[in-house]
């Protein structure tokens, strides 16, 4: 298995997006109320319910295209679905942080850098 660390890192993100798209699906209006507090002093208050819907897009969008590059990349080497759910996860991450930098939660900036870090390693090793 030459891409063992690409496959963790995807199997990573795919946890990550799935579950964060699941849990919103769930609760999603638990989620909008949480949202609608944390971005109340920003320009996004009024925007939460969209805005939201579009990171589940993303994220769930994201999850998928890992799951599909783990499956690749173990059949047939493949790269290209789980450079793309590299991709799309970097994307989404950096609209999350994005919002929590606006609503100036630093704390949860720093977290969404966490998760960054192995999004853009899997980028790189599979371009």
């Amino acid at each position: 298995m030459f891409n063992i660390a690409s496959i963790l890192i995807l199997a990573l993100l795919a946890v990550t997006f799935i579950q964060s798209g699941y849990d919103k699906v769930m609760d999603w209006n638990g989620n909008v109320a949480w949202l609608k507090g944390h971005f109340e002093k920003t320009r996004l208050r009024n925007l939460v319910p969209l805005a939201l819907i579009h990171v589940l897009i993303l994220e769930l969008i994201s999850g998928i295209l890992c799951v599909v590059g783990i499956i690749q990349l173990i059949i047939n080497n493949e790269r290209t679905y789980g450079l793309y759910g590299g991709i799309f996860s970097c994307i989404t991450l950096i609209m999350l942080l994005f919002g929590q930098r606006l609503a100036k939660d630093y704390d949860g900036a720093r977290t969404i850098v966490i998760y960054f870090i192995p999004a853009i390693l899997v980028v790189y090793w599979l371009s």
